[in-house]
């Protein structure tokens, strides 16, 4: 059983840490559960505790490269491969493009205003310039990440609620050889806990409407 408890007098429900006892209020549960989960990602004591019971795993096999003839600058070659729950890889990305260039955070607020969407994959907008390996845009409408700048360190994933997010394989881009891929972007609930715990600032939450 988590240890919520409601104030009747406040209207505020909470959270207390059972590593480290920080204690987190807020009045609506659904942000409260986003911001728990943000908190277990970050929270010192837990991970010294994760780190000294952590056991050796192996590495996972590496995603099946794109044929050179399903590959092209324009439009990226997209693989399935095997999913196992959330955060798995479902989709393979890679080209033969060369365009590219070091790009530094925060993703660019008003790159609607600035950029055309290029295609779609798996239902999800991207917004160009696209020439993967090197150059892989935007992706999303309203959960969007600049794939440029992500560097695949998978805070978003772990601190999304509802699993809007997977791995997806992009070998060869220079800032990260994975993206986070919001598959799920219909189920965000717009809790903004991604945007929140990016480093590079890659994430941005638009609200519906």
């Amino acid at each position: 059983m988590r240890p919520y408890r409601e104030l009747s007098t406040t209207a505020l429900a909470e959270y207390v840490c059972e590593d480290c006892g920080t204690l987190l209020r807020h009045s609506n549960p659904i942000t409260l559960e986003s911001m728990r989960d943000v908190h277990n990602q970050l929270c010192i004591v837990k991970r010294q505790k994760t780190a000294a019971a952590a056991v050796v795993k192996p590495a996972p096999a590496a995603a099946p490269k794109a044929t050179p003839a399903a590959a092209s600058a324009a439009t990226p070659a997209m693989e399935s491969a095997p999913a196992a729950g959330g955060g798995a890889t479902t989709i393979s990305l890679s080209g033969t493009g060369t365009s590219y260039g070091k790009v530094e955070g925060p993703i660019d607020v008003k790159f609607k205003e600035k950029r055309q969407v290029t295609g779609t994959y798996s239902g999800i907008k991207v917004w160009g310039p696209l020439d993967a390996p090197g150059q892989l845009g935007i992706w999303g409408d309203f959960v969007c990440v600049d794939f440029d700048i992500c560097v695949a360190d998978g805070a978003c994933i772990e601190a999304c609620p509802v699993n809007v997010y997977e791995w997806l394989q992009t070998p060869g881009h220079p800032a990260s050889d994975k993206k986070a891929f919001m598959i799920r972007e219909k189920d965000c609930i717009f809790c903004i806990a991604c945007e929140n715990v990016c480093p590079p600032q890659a994430v941005k939450i638009f609200t519906k409407g």
